[in-house]
């Protein structure tokens, strides 16, 4: 009789044991039971979807070996910090981090690139845009395993809004950027930054006074057609100027139309904003000065523009950076002048 009670005090006391060793788990969860996965398997890759003009590309977050080909994106990655494996070096600003750096791959212009230096640097992104849009095509081919994405947008004369273009094509391209690069909130930054310019600038406009685009390149001053084109054609649109001068038949070219200084002069622009083309290129030897242009011009001496002192130049580096950032300091600019 008392082995019978001991055999039942015992069972009750490892009964209660394996009670104790249960609750011991802080998760209250069952253990999982062990798995046949390989320790050493890599780690999901993260990625993200990005829209171009051409669709929808799967691109990994932060990735590894890239290359990129946009003018408007340097300013952006340099800033980030994003290495790069290889960029076209003769169209880039000479003062671009990665111009310098010997590490840093020359893919060269876009007039003969050398493509199959993308191919050897192994990307698993390629950022394309702008003057290298027409490569598309034949770099997909060159590296099929890798993402490639084109941030190019249309500001030309074939498109009916050139100004919203270049406003949502920066801020979408910027924002694309943060996803791909994990710097949202820079990105965030940058567009809000860039709305307010654009608010400042527009809002610092009489609405009343006429507006001529130049390029200087070479000595001479050409006409910069309104509403298409690179740099000032687009802002017609988005602030709302009236232009001095329309002429029929008027290109997008980036060297500006061939109308003679007296033309331009005859028009007596209120306000003359100035792209000086050769400051940007490092190739140009002979260049002059664009403010040297427009002030030894006796055509343009007598213009309400010159008279009054009503001329804005945009950024030297701005023909080969036309990023978010050369903009943003563009509209501050054109607010703060303006405006008073």
């Amino acid at each position: 009789m008392k082995k019978s009670k001991f055999f039942k005090l015992t069972m009750l006391m490892m009964a209660f044991a394996l009670m104790l060793t249960a609750c011991s788990n802080p998760s209250n969860e069952a253990v999982k039971p062990e798995t046949n996965q390989p320790e050493n398997e890599p780690a999901e890759v993260l990625t993200v979807e990005i829209t171009d003009v051409h669709g929808t590309v799967t691109v990994p977050v932060n990735p590894k070996n890239v290359v990129a080909l946009d003018n408007r994106t340097f300013e952006t990655l340099a800033d980030w910090g994003i290495e790069l494996a290889a960029v076209p070096k003769p169209v880039m600003p000479a003062d671009s981090p990665y111009v310098s750096d010997k590490s840093v791959q020359d893919i060269g212009s876009h007039g003969e690139p050398n493509l199959e230096v993308i191919a050897a640097v192994d990307p698993e992104l390629v950022i394309i845009g702008q003057r290298f849009a027409k490569y598309y095509e034949e770099i997909k081919k060159l590296v099929p395993n890798a993402a490639v994405i084109d941030l190019n947008f249309d500001v030309s004369k074939e498109t009916d809004t050139p100004g919203k273009n270049l406003v949502n094509g920066l801020k979408n391209s910027t924002i694309a950027l943060g996803q791909i690069f994990d710097k949202n909130k820079e990105a965030e930054q940058l567009v809000a930054d860039f709305d307010q310019a654009i608010k400042d600038a527009k809002s610092a406009y009489n609405g009343t006074d006429t507006v001529m685009g130049v390029v200087v390149s070479g000595g001479n001053i050409g006409f910069s057609a309104p509403h298409s084109g690179r740099v000032w054609g687009p802002m017609y649109e988005i602030f709302g100027w009236i232009p001095a001068l329309e002429v029929g038949g008027a290109t997008s070219d980036h060297q500006g139309d061939d109308i003679s200084v007296e033309a331009i002069a005859q028009s007596n622009p209120d306000w003359i904003f100035v792209l000086d083309r050769d400051a940007a290129v490092s190739s140009v030897t002979d260049a002059v000065p664009a403010q040297d242009v427009i002030d030894n011009s006796p055509a343009l001496k007598n213009t309400t523009a010159v008279s009054e002192g009503n001329i804005i130049y945009a950024p030297n580096d701005t023909y080969t950076n036309e990023s978010i950032q050369t903009y943003l300091e563009l509209f501050e600019e054109l607010a703060n002048a303006l405006a008073k």
